[in-house]
């Protein structure tokens, strides 16, 4: 009886130890997966970044351009400013 008694607890203890043994692998995939989408992420982010970059730059010399262009309009835009700041 004792014998039987004996295989039972063996048996509940490697079941036990399956159960962790399955939790803990579970939840290292899970962490391996956010690992993964979090990559993906910063490399969309980076992408999107360098891609801001070149239109940020595309804009400046296209302002350029059309400053360029109009030598003068800076010259009398700044005359026509007759705005005085009264403090209110």
């Amino acid at each position: 009886m004792q014998a039987v008694k004996d295989k039972f607890q063996e048996m509940n203890a490697l079941r036990k130890a399956k159960a962790e043994a399955k939790a803990e692998e579970k939840a290292e995939k899970e962490i391996a997966q956010a690992r993964m989408e979090i990559a993906h992420e910063v490399r969309l982010a980076k992408e999107a970044e360098a891609a801001m970059d070149l239109h940020v730059s595309k804009a400046g010399e296209r302002a350029e351009q059309e400053i360029g262009k109009h030598p003068n309009a800076n010259a009398t835009s700044n005359k026509n400013s007759s705005y005085k700041d009264t403090g209110m």
